[in-house]
């Protein structure tokens, strides 16, 4: 069974980067709030780099220490970052 705290740092990294991206309205406001309404541009990229960046780190250092489903959770998490980044 996956760690509750574990799962959570991999959704709000990946919830922060997604509220960059204005996927997910009230956090998106937020966001926005701290990037001076500026979520198309550089800002919200880096944004979303850095997150997905924390989540390769976690990948990386967490390496044969997690069960299958924490794996799979970081590893869905991370793919689905990269994806958004290239469209």
């Amino acid at each position: 069974m996956p760690n509750p705290e574990f799962v959570g740092l991999i959704q709000s990294l990946e919830a922060t980067a997604e509220a960059a991206l204005g996927e997910l309205s009230p956090l998106s406001n937020q966001i926005r709030g701290e990037l001076g309404g500026d979520l198309d541009g550089p800002r919200a990229r880096r944004m979303v780099e850095r997150s997905l960046k924390m989540l390769e780190t976690l990948a990386e250092k967490t390496r044969g220490n997690l069960d299958f489903e924490e794996a799979e959770i970081l590893g869905n998490a991370i793919q689905n970052l990269r994806s958004r980044l290239v469209n």
